[in-house]
């Protein structure tokens, strides 16, 4: 029997070719987009969870407790020691500092250097107990030993080769910033791609005292500075660590520090997910998980409406069929083989042009080393949803056309007087189609909610200017030699003004400190945001100084301070000149307050302004901000490098316009922008596919009716009106589904912005009328031929 389905089902796809194929290329690239979407979302769930403890490994972060509590990355220097030590139900537990701005070089043996690099991300102080934490795989050395005495280094086998140029390279020598000599003591498999601890240079913890040139550092509880990880005994759980980290608070802080001190903990499997600590926040990713069942949703919509759109082409065969014995089950079973063949086909369709389109969301998602393939849908963990989910679409895209189809009158099918409820009720029908357009009008509002917010985060004044600007990076140098470097690029031609600094107004250090203002016996219960630059700073950014004056020289010994307006604020300074001459203890120094600035940015407009400082700390520089004239930008950049390399010549030259760097900080937003843009296009276009259906669908049971309307003078306006009219109440009813969801969706999404759009009645019209404009192309073609038909052909049957 299976046999005959499967000869007949061929016969009928290929004499319905054309339809056969619209089928599969609508639900072939609804599916595609699901399985692209699932496949992302099971790429991101999967970060830090290879790891065989990650079940039993947290991550201890410190909490600066004030009026606005302050989350921190990190923890006191001590603390991991102790909780290896004094709680057995802790089974190890790791100290981590990250580097950025590191340069390595390789030494050429005669005094130079063969290699320089500047590692920014990928490298890391750590203790031997990274290896009992954390899954490692070893090619070279032994993990209980590589890294337990000062100056040695693991390398990860990408950064052997990188550094030597081969994999055999322990016993050899690195430089770090042209002042620490390391020893390579153990080569390590390449961190996977799911990680976010992904470190290809593991450094000694117990360098770092000789490195600072500080040998008590490890055992200092003041500041919170180095990243901690636990890892549990089997059996054990939280709420033990977290009572041991409030008993530790209490034991080694003194009573006013515990108060100002806390700490909790996130789980290794949860930190990618944790906001303010990973990128992706399981809300985020379960709205994906819905694009996606929309996405398949709408095609399976789409494929049900072709099919019955050309079940009465078919009423005779069924009603043979029926006359000459078929049970129902039996002609479900035909037209369920049918459309399991067409699926399958859709889905071997849709495997392809989801490979095709796999390089460009791995490209897009290079900072997350994302390598996505379609193989991944046969590892075993995916099995189960790729299988049900082709389950899934064969039974709902075939299942209710095959059921109508079945239930055709064998006496009517073959006297040709179906009529369009015996062809399956149009209220399922026009509903389908309620729900095409109300997943179109959604995904609209989200595109154009989310470009224009976009757009406005990009175009907003922050505060400072940006434009023209360059950032070089410098090592850390004398005041002559600042002066110096202040001297040469000045008298570079191209170059306008410069200064020297630690960080742009904006930037993603969150530099938090805790200061005492004006003498006080505490300090403030709120920390602030310090930017480090000279007397340049301010007319070079632009700055306005709202009262009181700039820095007067670049003598940081002169130990000057300026705040923002929102410091005012929380300090209760009704006005500008009340705060000027009184004194600020920050950064272990006190200052004098001189002048008070606009509020500007300090970071992505997403956050508010936090109160701020701009102190004059030379020995802090390491920037120097370039205002560069728009002629000659080529010739100024090369001198300006030529100039630089001059001067440190033991240094890697690093350097960047500001505004392509802020570019960064929406560097979400935009994949999300693009993201739903793509997925919106797909579902306009599976939505066209089912309106396309469901006007053949019209002009197939209607003909008769269109015919008998014509004989009677029925003008084609009228006729058109027909089709009209049905579409503008079922594109309405999705409308007023779409729209209040859309609002309270974007509204929710756009709450997480301190700067925002305003969310007008402009969008929703915006999006009806575009809507309106792609059904009336989508229907005009078919429903002008219907209105055109000559009424002889569908009344001769009569």
């Amino acid at each position: 029997m299976f046999k005959n389905y499967f000869k007949v089902a061929l016969r009928n796809l290929w004499r319905n070719r054309t339809t056969s194929l619209v089928s599969i290329a609508g639900l072939s690239v609804g599916l595609a987009s699901g399985i692209v979407i699932f496949l992302l979302v099971g790429y991101l769930f999967s970060f830090n969870r290879y790891h065989s403890k990650a079940d039993r490994i947290h991550w201890i972060v410190t909490d600066i407790i004030g009026d606005q509590t302050q989350h921190t990355d990190v923890t006191p220097r001590p603390l991991g020691e102790v909780l290896r030590n004094e709680y057995p139900f802790v089974e190890s537990a790791v100290r981590l500092n990250n580097l950025f701005g590191m340069v390595i070089s390789i030494p050429d043996g005669i005094g130079g250097f063969a290699k320089k690099f500047e590692e920014s991300r990928n490298i890391c102080f750590t203790e031997p107990q990274f290896f009992e934490v954390f899954d490692t795989q070893w090619v070279e050395g032994k993990a209980t030993d590589a890294l337990k005495s000062p100056n040695s280094v693991v390398l990860s086998r990408d950064y052997a080769v990188k550094y030597f140029g081969q994999e055999n390279v322990v016993g050899k020598i690195l430089r770090f910033d042209n002042k620490t000599d390391v020893t390579v003591t153990g080569i390590i498999e390449n961190p996977p791609a799911n990680t976010q601890l992904r470190y290809d240079v593991l450094v000694s913890y117990s360098t770092l005292p000789a490195l600072n040139k500080d040998p008590g550092m490890l055992n200092v509880w003041a500041e919170p500075s180095t990243m901690c990880w636990v890892a549990l005994k089997k059996g054990n759980d939280l709420p033990k660590l977290i009572n041991a980290l409030a008993q530790t608070g209490k034991k080694y802080y003194a009573q006013e520090e515990a108060k100002m001190y806390g700490f909790h903990t996130i789980p290794l499997s949860e930190m990618f997910h944790t906001p303010g600590y990973g990128p992706a926040p399981r809300p985020i990713l379960y709205a994906l998980i819905a694009v996606g069942l929309f996405l398949v949703l709408a095609a399976c919509v789409n494929f049900i409406n072709l099919s019955t759109a050309q079940a009465i082409k078919r009423s005779k065969e069924v009603g043979v069929r029926k006359t000459m014995g078929s049970t129902r089950r039996q002609l479900i079973g035909q037209f369920m083989t049918e459309t399991a063949l067409l699926c399958l086909a859709a889905f071997a369709l849709a495997l392809i042009i989801t490979q095709l389109n796999l390089p460009m969301l791995n490209n897009a998602l290079s900072m997350l080393h994302a390598n996505i393939s379609v193989i991944n849908l046969f590892h075993p963990n995916a099995l189960f949803w790729f299988g049900g989910l082709i389950v899934g679409v064969i039974v709902l895209a075939g299942l209710y056309p095959a059921a109508v189809i079945a239930r055709f009158n064998p006496i009517a099918a073959l006297k040709g007087k179906l009529t369009t409820q015996k062809a399956g009720k149009v209220s399922v029908r026009k509903s389908l189609v309620v729900v095409q357009f109300f997943v179109n009008q959604l995904f609209i509002i989200g595109v154009i909610v989310m470009s224009a917010q976009v757009k406005y985060l990009k175009t907003a004044d922050p505060g400072f200017k940006k434009d023209a600007i360059l950032t070089v990076r410098i090592p850390p140098a004398g005041v002559n030699k600042q002066q110096t470097l202040r001297d040469q690029l000045a008298a570079i031609k191209g170059v306008e003004k410069l200064t020297l600094g630690a960080e742009p107004p904006m930037s993603q250090m969150q530099n938090n400190e805790p200061f005492v203002f004006d003498h006080r016996s505490e300090r403030e219960k709120f920390p602030v945001r310090v930017r480090v630059g000279d007397m340049s700073f301010v007319p070079v950014f632009g700055l306005t100084i709202m009262a009181g004056r700039n820095f007067i020289s670049n003598d940081s010994t002169r130990n000057e301070v300026l705040v923002n307006e929102t410091m005012l604020k929380q300090l209760g300074i009704a006005s500008h000149e009340a705060i000027l001459g009184r004194s600020m203890k920050v950064l272990g120094q006190e200052k004098i307050i001189v002048g008070v600035v606009k509020d500007f940015n300090v970071d992505a407009l997403s956050e508010g302004i936090p109160p701020a400082a701009i102190v004059n700390e030379s020995r802090a520089n390491t920037m120097a901000a370039i205002k560069i004239s728009p002629a000659g930008v080529p010739q100024t950049l090369r001198d300006i490098e030529n100039t630089w390399n001059k001067l440190f010549p033991e240094s890697v030259y690093n350097a960047g316009f500001l505004d392509d760097q802020m570019e960064s900080f929406y560097a979400t937003e935009n994949i999300l922008l693009g993201l739903i843009q793509v997925f919106s296009v797909i579902a306009i276009l599976i939505g066209c596919l089912g309106l396309y259906g469901l006007v053949t669908f019209m002009a197939e049971s209607r003909s008769k009716e269109i015919g008998v309307r014509k004989v009677l003078g029925a003008t084609k306006n009228q006729l058109l009106w027909i089709f009209g009219k049905e579409f503008t109440r079922l594109m309405l009813i999705g409308f007023v589904v779409a729209a209040p969801l859309g609002w309270f969706v974007m509204q929710n999404w756009l709450r997480g912005y301190a700067y925002k759009i305003n969310l007008g009645w402009w969008v929703f019209a915006l999006t009806a009328g575009l809507v309106a404009l792609i059904t009336l192309l989508t229907i005009a073609f078919q429903s002008v031929r219907a209105a055109r038909m000559n009424p002889v052909k569908s009344l001769r049957t009569e």
